[in-house]
């Protein structure tokens, strides 16, 4: 048989269609986008309050915790507390962004790294470092650098 009249070739899958088949749970359709499984959310001080205040205003949980870690990342002090263990925050907004995520992260059993944790890192950091940041991963963040962890396989 010719090449010209076989049936169309079938390409090889890329990376990204491999994973976004295997964690779809809706198909796109012509009202609204697909909808993902999501193997990881990583959150931290900025973007989460918005996020935990909806949650409280609809009187509801997060519905998985074990798959939610945060860390304080952007608006924490870069020195050392001092004698009396007060963080020298740059700003009163950063002080309250991060303690209310400590707050939030407690009253919705979210595993947070605190500002005394040696682990504690830029977000999209720490998923590679802590080994969070696995190939095959559907990975969400609230922030603008979420996408580096395609370098490892994650989408």
């Amino acid at each position: 048989m010719s090449v010209a009249s076989s049936s169309p070739q079938s390409f090889p899958k890329s990376l990204f269609d491999k994973l976004w088949e295997r964690h779809v749970v809706v198909e796109e359709g012509d009202e609204a986008p697909a909808v993902l499984y999501i193997d990881l959310h990583l959150i931290h001080e900025v973007t989460s309050p918005q996020a935990f205040s909806v949650l409280d205003e609809r009187n509801l949980k997060v519905r998985r915790p074990d798959k939610t870690f945060g860390t304080l990342d952007h608006s924490t002090p870069t020195l050392p507390a001092n004698a009396k263990g007060e963080w020298p925050y740059a700003t009163p907004e950063a002080k309250t962004q991060v303690e209310r995520l400590i707050e939030n992260c407690e009253k919705h059993s979210v595993e947070l790294l605190g500002l005394g944790d040696p682990r504690r890192g830029i977000v999209h950091v720490i998923g590679p470092e802590l080994g969070l940041t696995q190939p095959g991963k559907t990975i969400v963040c609230g922030d603008s650098h979420t996408s580096t962890h395609g370098a490892f396989g994650a989408l």
